[in-house]
């Protein structure tokens, strides 16, 4: 299969590399890849699944050949409910069978390679740091994300008598060229680390970090790596009001 390479992890460290590369790979298809994902689920194919990558690539395809496998298998025939549901239900349910695969895999390489009880549980905490994909697909993440940051706040509000003011709903959020930095905004820069340090983007589900351009849907109001949507900060200096892909092909598909 394409992206796939012969690798097999052995310590915990390396197995939790490979669960994020692979989670990466399926969050990109069902998010900022969906409307590609969506014509490769064709129904009147074969029975298909939903393979992620180390590489963070991923793939729609047949399921291997050989049995039993040599890792487990995702879950087959995604394709055949893609047109009996609504869209963001499908998805849904591809997310929360392949969180189902990904610990699997994570699982099969701590029982191949002989991993304890603690490694085991090592393995385990690190995933569980992550937000599901199902979280990630279904705006979960970023709903908890939003509730902690503002319990953090009213929090900090009381404790600190130099807080910052708060704005209109949208200057709360991160701004939209964060990496744009200044010396003499470092307290400032302090402060909105606390205030976003549990903001998630909707693309790769990795949190916050005042030192990456972040861009934000005003349809959806996910916030994004520029990366992750392929926008720099010399574009969104051109973009009024900004449309993730996940709502641009929702409303290309509308009309």
């Amino acid at each position: 299969m394409d992206g796939s390479q012969p690798y097999n992890p052995r310590t915990v460290e390396e197995v939790f590399r490979d669960f994020k590369g692979r989670r990466a790979a399926i969050i990109k298809a069902l998010t900022t890849d969906v409307e590609e994902f969506y014509q490769q689920c064709d129904p009147e194919k074969e029975n298909l699944c939903l393979y992620g990558f180390p590489s963070e690539q991923w793939e729609v395809n047949l399921p291997a050949e050989e049995v039993p496998p040599e890792l487990p298998e995702p879950a087959l025939g995604i394709n055949f409910a893609r047109d009996g549901m609504q869209e963001k239900d499908w998805l849904s349910l591809v997310a929360v069978h392949s969180d189902a695969w990904l610990l699997a895999v994570a699982f099969y390489f701590g029982a191949r390679f002989g991993f304890d009880k603690a490694d085991r549980k090592r393995l385990f905490n690190m995933i569980n740091d992550l937000p599901t994909i199902f979280e990630v697909v279904t705006g979960i993440s970023q709903k908890q994300a939003k509730v902690k940051s503002s319990v953090s706040n009213n929090s900090n509000n009381k404790s600190k008598s130099n807080s910052k003011p708060r704005g209109s709903e949208s200057q709360e959020k991160l701004p939209k060229v964060s990496q744009l930095k200044d010396e003499d905004e470092e307290g400032l820069e302090e402060e909105d680390d606390d205030e976003h340090g549990e903001t998630l983007c909707g693309a790769c589900g990795d949190n916050y970090a005042s030192d990456e351009f972040w861009i934000c849907c005003d349809i959806c109001e996910k916030w994004f790596h520029g990366k992750c949507v392929k926008i720099t900060p010399a574009k969104a200096e051109h973009i009024k009001h900004y449309k993730c892909p996940s709502c641009s092909n929702k409303r290309a598909r509308a009309s």
